[in-house]
């Protein structure tokens, strides 16, 4: 096992590596030049060869490469253009708030799609099957800026059962007050496609001959379904579940924004509008690189689900 995690860090180190060029030809050919953005549109061209040389940008690009590469693994990128805090405060502040929604969203958003998917795939075919199947469909097709915007209006403005927006210090308030609605938010627009699919996970496995052969064994159907189905089935969940996590994170910016969560899906909307490309960078990188360590421990999960899975 120790073998296999040491083999597949190393082979990380490619890929992060295609990463991190790719980031740096976007931000240093295509994103202009940053010191006419900090310079702003009164500048001179004295002060816009200062900001370059206080940058790097006026060094070759091998060594503006190096020090981009310097600042991934000291986990230094500056400070940040727009606000001047060092961008690896603005990270490490940024990221609680943000798996204060998203890890209570996807275990309950988790939990319950299997349950409903479950019995779902009990009644197969049936006139429930059908309803449900066509109430995730609209569920589906309605935006998610409209949940949050009705949700915000009835719930939290007219009956007053959460509030509107809003953030403090204290971590069961914040979990328990302040994201108990976005959370509410991201279990209406998440359920309806994950109830689809893990379905479609489960009716996959009912029609396998181990499932035929427990019939016959005299094994009654919700046993079969809770015992034998999920087990089978739980490798394509947890890989459904792993790789969504990284876009979870980013993909959260619209209700962090919405209710003034200070998390890192609002941070990155907000260094977009401002142009700070240090935050960008920062989070794009680690990111990556978070997205390749979930792989790996996707892959652990597999044997941990599965003794017959072999990691090679």
């Amino acid at each position: 096992m120790s073998a296999y995690i040491l083999r597949r860090l190393w082979q990380m180190l490619p890929t992060l590596m295609g990463v991190v060029l790719l980031v740096f030809l976007l931000f240093n050919w295509v994103g202009g030049d940053p010191a006419y953005i900090l310079a702003g549109k009164m500048s001179n061209p004295e002060q816009i060869a200062n900001i370059r040389a206080q940058l790097g940008v006026d060094q070759p690009y091998w060594v503006q490469l190096w020090i981009f590469v310097k600042q991934i693994v000291t986990f230094d990128f500056g400070a940040s253009w727009s606000t001047g805090e060092a961008v690896s405060h603005v990270l490490a502040t940024r990221l609680g708030p943000s798996l204060t929604v998203l890890v209570p969203l996807t275990i309950l958003e988790t939990l319950i799609a299997i349950g409903l998917a479950l019995g779902v795939a009990y009644v197969r075919g049936s006139l429930t099957d059908r309803m449900v199947m066509i109430a995730c469909t609209v569920g589906m097709s309605v935006s998610i800026l409209v949940y949050i915007i009705v949700f915000q209006y009835w719930l939290a403005y007219k009956l007053g059962l959460f509030p509107v927006q809003g953030w403090g210090d204290n971590f069961a308030e914040n979990l328990f007050h302040y994201s108990a609605l976005p959370i509410l938010i991201g279990l209406v627009v998440s359920i309806a496609p994950d109830l689809r699919l893990f379905r479609t996970f489960f009716l996959d496995e009912i029609n396998q001959d181990y499932v035929r052969t427990a019939r016959a064994k005299g094994l009654s159907e919700p046993t079969i379904l809770w015992v034998h189905v999920l087990r089978n089935a739980a490798i394509p969940v947890v890989t459904h579940v792993m790789s969504n996590l990284p876009a979870l994170l980013i993909g959260a910016f619209l209700i962090e924004r919405f209710f003034s969560i200070p998390g890192i899906g609002r941070e990155i909307i907000l260094a977009v509008e401002r142009s700070d490309f240090p935050v960008i960078k920062a989070i794009t990188v680690y990111v990556a690189a978070a997205t390749m360590l979930f792989n790996l421990l996707t892959d652990l999960l597999y044997k941990a689900i599965d003794p017959r899975v072999q990691l090679e």
